[in-house]
């Protein structure tokens, strides 16, 4: 709804819209895309804002709970806050009035020519469920081997690298499913398309874990098996916060055989683990070789 209403009072102002990290599935919204100043997605994950904010020139709002505190002299004084989330020194706005906001943003030098990339989004359950005989065929047919979700939280530690490299050796007769800031390890990769039908597949922000259950229901409904039984392996990139909630969701409905990585979740101990391990086969991720090898024998 802040977008929405930020949208509305930029119109005509000359003033461009940008999305950050999770935002980026706004631009498949109709009523969103009706507005033209939205202009694109600026940036990757959260933990890249910092970097990404300081490079951005015009005023940043934030509505989320993924946002950091800014290194000192940097980008503080045109950031702005709005609901629930709130920093030191950033100014905060009550209600839906961005008058303050759009002030600033006129005030600031325009962002520099850049390219940028393409990305393909919008891949709600409902639209892929549009096409399940079209996946269905391709898969009966044997041009669809498997499918790989490949996706989750992300972090600035070492080893998250290894979610790339996953991606980058799907066999190429495979489709690829992400979800939330763990996609943007690949998602401006080129990965092509069987019989029309996109290689990656971007089922949106980390609360649309949601969709892929929805799209695993329904695939398993239409080959008449259960979920543990279709061609699909789940690749999570851990981290904590709401994840937890999400794996829990998984193991709750029975879901088996999920890697997860590149550390196991912390609160779990080790003879937890161990029992989710003996009843689930949760297993940590190796190396993409490894693993790999052993999903696709």
């Amino acid at each position: 709804m802040d977008l929405y209403e930020l949208l509305r009072q930029t119109e005509g102002t000359g003033i461009n819209v940008y999305t950050h990290g999770e935002m980026l599935p706004s631009h498949a919204y109709p009523e969103l895309r009706k507005f033209k100043h939205l202009a694109g997605n600026y940036g990757g994950a959260w933990q890249e804002q910092k970097k990404e904010f300081n490079a951005f020139s015009g005023a940043i709002l934030v509505t989320t709970n993924c946002v950091l505190i800014p290194p000192d002299g940097t980008y503080l004084d045109r950031l702005f806050t709005a609901g629930i989330t709130g920093i030191p020194g950033a100014r905060h706005i009550i209600g839906k009035d961005f008058k303050v906001l759009i002030e600033k943003a006129k005030s600031l030098p325009p962002l520099p020519e850049s390219s940028g990339n393409r990305i393909m989004t919008g891949f709600h359950h409902t639209a892929i469920l549009g096409i399940a005989d079209k996946i269905i065929d391709a898969v009966k047919a044997g041009k669809i081997r498997r499918f790989f979700l490949i996706g989750g939280c992300d972090g600035a530690k070492p080893g998250r690298n290894y979610y790339t490299e996953l991606a980058e050796s799907v066999p190429k007769d495979c489709i690829i499913l992400t979800l939330a800031c763990g996609k943007y390890r690949f998602n401006k990769l080129d990965f092509g398309e069987i019989e029309g039908i996109p290689r990656l597949i971007d089922i949106g922000q980390c609360n649309n874990a949601y969709s892929a259950i929805q799209v695993a229901l329904a695939l398993a409904g239409a080959f008449k098996c259960s979920v543990n039984e279709l061609p699909l392996s789940i690749i999570l990139s851990w981290f904590e916060q709401k994840a937890v909630a999400i794996l829990l969701t998984l193991l709750y409905l029975g879901v088996k055989g999920i890697r997860i990585g590149p550390t196991p979740p912390a609160f779990i101990t080790q003879n937890v683990f161990k029992v989710i391990q003996e009843n689930y086969g949760l297993k940590l991720i190796t190396t993409p070789e490894k693993d790999l090898a052993e999903i696709l024998k």
